[in-house]
């Protein structure tokens, strides 16, 4: 019983400050955000691909790697398993229409109450990060 009233009160919460109306980011906002996180995913799947490239041949030359692949491809196989997984996915097809609401909100509220004042400086660090990005994390292949 608590836990449901619990649930009930964090979703009435979540309703009433999702309610009132944020401005809408505007079109250049929006394009710059879209294209640093395009980047930003693909550095992140270069640096998995790599990673995944480094451990793959240490784990298969270790005895208990093949162990470890054994017992992984074990458990996706298990039909509790595909079903928490199918359930996952659709938790989150289900949540992306409010992921980007909330993405939405909160790139209008920063465009309309923090870029004014911090947007320049934020540009600038960005654009001074990319750099060392680049060698970190490149996003190209």
């Amino acid at each position: 019983m608590k836990l449901a009233f619990a649930l009930i009160l964090a979703l009435q919460v979540s309703v009433c400050v999702w309610a009132q109306d944020w401005p809408e980011p505007d079109k250049e906002l929006l394009e710059k955000y879209e294209g640093l996180k395009a980047v930003f995913l693909k550095r992140l799947v270069n640096a998995w691909e790599k990673a995944k490239d480094a451990i793959q041949p240490a784990l298969e030359s270790c005895p208990t790697g093949g162990q470890a692949k054994e017992i992984f491809e074990e458990m996706r196989k298990r039909p509790r398993v595909e079903s928490a997984i199918k359930i996952i996915g659709g938790l989150a097809s289900e949540l992306e229409p409010v992921v980007d609401k909330a993405r939405m909100a909160l790139l209008g509220a920063y465009g309309h109450y923090l870029r004014p004042y911090i947007g320049e400086h934020l540009d600038k660090a960005i654009t001074n990060i990319k750099p060392v990005l680049d060698t970190v994390l490149p996003h190209e292949g």
